[in-house]
């Protein structure tokens, strides 16, 4: 694959400061695709200080300018989009057909809708004798992870040149390649020098730097949650501004009534896609007591349909696959019921890790209260309502989650009581312009559309 060797600071690349690198890594068969720098400290001031140079003039630059901008980021994001998939299933794994669907047509279409929001957003608002103006809040370090490499850049990057912030990614060291490409994109679609600045590198380094830097105004986010406890206490002995989108332990609640073998499909389909790399997972699958046996023998019949190095690919790393393995051997342990899958890898090469399902859990298992992220769906049983509606909030996490019912009305009706950032009602449809983000421990701040937007304003108001 082709990797540069420098960072993109100042809207050029230049040579990095020291001489380590970071070897990327294919996990569908482990072989080392590209080498990147490990980026230093003085590497993230380099292009901190290229960023806060370049602010002033994109801060001033008409919305409607910043919007073609980011329209024609958009349209090199298309153009480019084989190769982006390309690209994001050889230092992901992800099976071809998802990095073409999602990993690289998501973020056009999340583009797309930050151009048609640049544009006709209300900047300035009269409120009696005052005129507000929410303005750019400076310089945004943008910490992205490797699950969905090119998404979560995007859902950071053009909220942030949409608002007139100018940008200093460092993106997770397994899928470094997929930043490089956007780099590129950016510098192809004519931003302006030193708006958008990329250093590769590890994050107790580049990353501890950037979140610490005195230069940067916002720190966003996106990972564990014991790394955003981390980077929310950088940056609160700075007293500046985070957005922390972490962890989740999504509830798929299938109420009596609903149709149960759409909701337990789905449901399968949602823990499994992407190897289960997905923080809003609806990891928890809760059922009434009067069906739970007919939802297991309809999990289990459609979990065997992802074949690990066909419809599931592997987990990023050989830690990762560690984990989740250990989870697996931890719900067994605890006397939860094996369905499918189980610790064994199902392949001698690769990070890969057998599609599971687990029956008989329990809330107060480990597998019901942390958050795995890999292939691995659980099953709890509740008795009536009110007891789905209790397991549903028994965790520290609060980021998405699912309620299947006999009709809207009461899909809602129970959504509306569950402690978590989103809902998704009998099979909702993905909408780029809602809000996303997590109550509790799950996150502070929103993502996408215009509340992802105001992430990157602060307000002032003007008297007469």
């Amino acid at each position: 694959m082709k990797a540069h060797d420098g960072m993109y600071i100042g809207g050029e690349w230049r040579p990095a400061s020291g001489q380590d690198t970071i070897a990327v890594v294919n996990p569908a068969d482990e072989q080392v695709i590209g080498h990147v720098p490990a980026g230093t400290a003085d590497d993230v001031d380099a292009a901190v200080r290229a960023a806060r140079a370049a602010f002033p003039g994109w801060a001033a630059t008409p919305p409607a300018e910043r919007a073609a901008r980011i329209t024609a980021l958009r349209d090199v994001l298309a153009a480019r989009k084989d190769e982006i998939a390309e690209t994001v299933t050889a230092e992901l794994g992800s099976p071809l057909p998802l990095s073409q669907t999602v990993h690289a047509g998501l973020p056009v279409l999340v583009a797309g809708s930050y151009a048609e929001l640049a544009a006709s957003y209300a900047f300035e608002e009269k409120l009696g004798n005052s005129t507000v103006l929410l303005e750019p809040v400076g310089v945004v370090g943008a910490i992205t992870p490797w699950n969905y490499p090119l998404h979560q850049i995007v859902a950071k990057v053009a909220p942030a040149l949409a608002a007139g912030c100018t940008v200093v990614l460092k993106p997770a060291e397994d899928t470094p390649l997929t930043a490089q490409l956007f780099a590129e994109a950016t510098q192809e679609a004519g931003l302006p020098a030193g708006v958008f600045n990329l250093v590769t590198g590890i994050g107790a380094v580049a990353g501890e730097a950037l979140a610490g830097h005195e230069d940067v105004d916002l720190v966003s986010f996106t990972g564990s949650t014991a790394v955003g406890r981390r980077i929310g206490a950088t940056a609160g002995a700075a007293v500046k501004r985070v957005a922390l989108e972490l962890g989740g332990k999504s509830a798929n609640v299938i109420l009596p009534g609903a149709d149960l073998a759409k909701a337990v499909n789905v449901g399968v389909a949602n823990v499994m896609s992407n190897s289960g790399q997905t923080c809003s997972a609806w990891t928890r699958m809760l059922v009434d007591a009067d069906r739970y046996e007919e939802a297991v023998s309809l999990a289990a019949t459609a979990v065997a349909k992802y074949v690990p190095g066909e419809r599931v690919g592997p987990v990023v790393n050989a830690k990762q696959q560690a984990r989740v393995r250990g989870y697996i051997e931890k719900g067994i342990e605890e006397g939860a019921r094996l369905v499918a899958g189980g610790p064994d890898a199902p392949k001698d090469l690769g990070y890969y890790v057998s599609p599971t399902v687990f029956a008989d859990v329990t809330p107060a298992m480990t597998i019901a209260q942390e958050e795995i992220f890999g292939p691995v769906l659980s099953i709890l049983r509740y008795e009536d309502v009110d007891d789905a509606l209790r397991i549903a909030n028994d965790t520290v996490y609060g980021l998405a989650g699912a309620v299947w019912g006999a009709d809207d009305e009461e899909a809602v009706a129970f959504a509306r009581r569950m402690d978590t950032g989103q809902v998704d009602i009998n099979g909702g449809r993905f909408n780029p312009l809602a809000p996303f983000g997590g109550y509790k421990q799950s996150g502070v701040g929103r993502e996408l559309g215009p509340h992802g937007l105001s992430e990157y304003l602060q307000t002032k108001s003007l008297q007469f």
